[in-house]
């Protein structure tokens, strides 16, 4: 079966019917024009495509899905920060949050009612969504030419990047993100390869929906808008569909917008906020360039490298120049604003598609065809890298054995933020320890009078410690927690007064101008946790003054 995009009809009511596109023609054997050449599809039917290309990025698909899913849970790795923070989300479900858009959270709200809330419940999400982003990635190397070597190549190096076998091993909505922009880069070849301008509107609506989940979608749909401009594709400028696709993106991202006008922009006060803290790792245009092929693979350099050139340069690739010219205008907004190294991640799998479509084509050149050995062989070390790479970005080995392996190998994963660390590196260490803290604080509450565990409040410095809480203490008898860092701050003190409180992570002298009694009662660490996770627990009392006056004092949007 033939796999194609959703799409609206051929023809709008009262227009004529367009002719199909011919369909690219095959070089001449004696003829190289270009460096990369797109391989022309044989004469035969659709269905040898299916059963060879297809079936090899299903086979590639099947492999990442399984990777993800055998590896959760294992050698104690267990809920990331950020899951903890998007469980707790997921119960006040609203048109904004401080950080992010309402989607993400809804999601997890809807695989804890169907699902519930286990560690392999929670990562089954980004495993499919990884598995999705192998299958789109092969099949837009189909779409522009493809043959078997274009699209299983394609599929794998997706499969090896270690910026997804990062983001597909946690539930974030990073993970969505890398499907809303490869989506939308997969309209956009087929609005070109078929020239059906109606597809605007479903490249409108994905962009809209993917507003909802992640706000930086909006970098996309800027370099795509600039690369239509710079085109010969700005003739759909003239078009009625171009308009309408940018008007259904404003009205499905409305709600949100009108929820982060309301609340005066916060997320915009939090990166503020972070730029001040030096929170994230400082890095030149180099270092960020540097970084971009080791988080992608240095081995699918030429891959995705090449699949730039065929898109701007190839007399048959050049067609989708509109592709590559957005891609340079992403990278154009990230070096400007200081993007994090994974943001242009999304942004990849359009190169990787038309590497593997430009690399099948040079390689049936005449001075190539001979080397039939490149094909397997470059597909053998692109597994193998992956291979070499993989436990040090998902959690395949324990502890030990990878600060083992890291140390043999000389590697690690590139630093993204400026925390002291621990034995581990942060992906890995801030999967550590949010039971055992719960457990702590269970055993401090329990020991308090009755008089006061009935009006205890657990107060969490950030949201893991409030997400660890709130996850955990259910079964440990614990209430629910509160905290004043990012969206835990909209939900204010729910009704605590602050007479007893139990404080995570403060200092003594901090809580003694608070409150007129200051009890250090237990302490939390855990050998492979964060250092930022190691701290001291106390117990206040008599408060200087209500909770409810205090709490626009402990806002922390950072």
């Amino acid at each position: 079966m033939d796999t194609q995009i959703p799409s609206f009809p051929e023809t709008a009511p009262g227009r004529p019917a367009r002719p199909a596109p011919p369909a690219p023609s095959a070089p001449p054997a004696t003829q190289a024009a270009g460096v990369f050449r797109a391989a022309a599809r044989p004469a035969a039917a659709g269905a040898s495509v299916v059963a060879g290309g297809l079936g090899v990025v299903v086979l590639v698909a099947a492999v990442k899905l399984l990777v993800h899913l055998v590896t959760t849970g294992r050698f104690g790795y267990s809920y990331f920060v950020d899951e903890l923070y998007y469980l707790a989300c997921a119960r006040h479900l609203a048109w904004g949050f401080v950080d992010m858009p309402p989607l993400f959270p809804a999601i997890v709200a809807a695989v804890h009612a169907t699902l519930g809330d286990s560690l392999l419940a929670v990562r089954l999400l980004p495993a499919l969504a990884g598995a999705a982003l192998v299958l789109m990635t092969g099949l837009m190397a189909r779409d522009l030419g493809g043959r078997r070597f274009a699209q299983g190549i394609a599929a794998l190096a997706v499969l090896v990047a270690p910026i997804w076998l990062a983001l597909h091993s946690i539930d974030t909505m990073n993970a969505l993100d890398q499907l809303f922009w490869t989506g939308c880069a997969w309209i956009v070849l087929r609005i070109v390869r078929d020239d059906r301008p109606q597809l605007w509107l479903l490249f409108g609506a994905v962009a809209g929906v993917g507003m909802l989940n992640k706000h930086s979608m909006a970098f996309f749909a800027v370099a795509v808008a600039a690369a239509v401009l710079l085109t010969r594709e700005r003739r759909a400028l003239r078009s009625p569909w171009l308009w309408l696709g940018a008007l259904l993106a404003g009205v499905i991202f409305l709600p949100n917008l009108a929820w982060v006008v309301q609340h005066h922009f916060p997320h915009f006060e939090m990166l503020a906020n972070v730029k001040r803290e030096s929170r994230d790792v400082s890095l030149n245009p180099l270092q960020f360039l540097a970084q971009q092929v080791l988080l992608m693979n240095p081995l699918t350099l030429p891959l995705w490298l090449g699949g730039l050139a065929w898109l701007l340069f190839d007399r048959e690739g050049r067609r989708y120049r509109v592709l590559g010219i957005a891609w340079l205008g992403v990278m154009a907004e990230m070096l400007l604003l200081d993007g994090r190294p994974y943001y242009p991640a999304p942004a990849y799998p359009m190169l990787l598609a038309a590497g593997g479509v430009g690399l099948e084509g040079w390689l049936a050149t005449p001075l190539w065809r001979r080397w039939r050995a490149v094909k397997p062989v470059y597909a053998a070390l692109l597994a193998l890298s992956g291979a070499v790479l993989a436990p040090l970005f998902t959690p395949l080995l324990p502890p030990e054995a990878l600060i083992r392996y890291s140390r043999a190998i000389g590697m690690s994963q590139p630093r993204i933020e400026n925390h002291r660390l621990g034995p581990l590196p942060q992906l890995m260490a801030d999967r550590f320890g949010w039971k055992e803290m719960a457990e702590e604080v269970a055993r401090i509450y329990r020991s308090l009078p009755p008089a006061d565990r009935a009006k205890a409040a657990i107060f969490g410095q950030n949201y893991g410690q409030a997400g660890a809480i709130d996850l955990f203490g259910p079964a440990l008898g614990l209430p629910a927690a509160i905290s004043g860092h990012l969206s835990y701050y909209l939900w204010g003190p729910r009704g605590y007064t602050g007479d007893v409180m139990i404080v995570l992570d403060d200092e003594r002298p901090t809580l003694e101008r608070l409150f007129r009694s200051v009890e250090l009662a237990g302490h939390v660490a855990h050998p492979y946790s964060m250092p930022y996770q190691h701290f001291d627990v106390f117990v206040c009392r008599g408060p200087r003054q209500s909770l409810a006056a205090l709490w626009p004092r402990i806002k922390r949007f950072g």
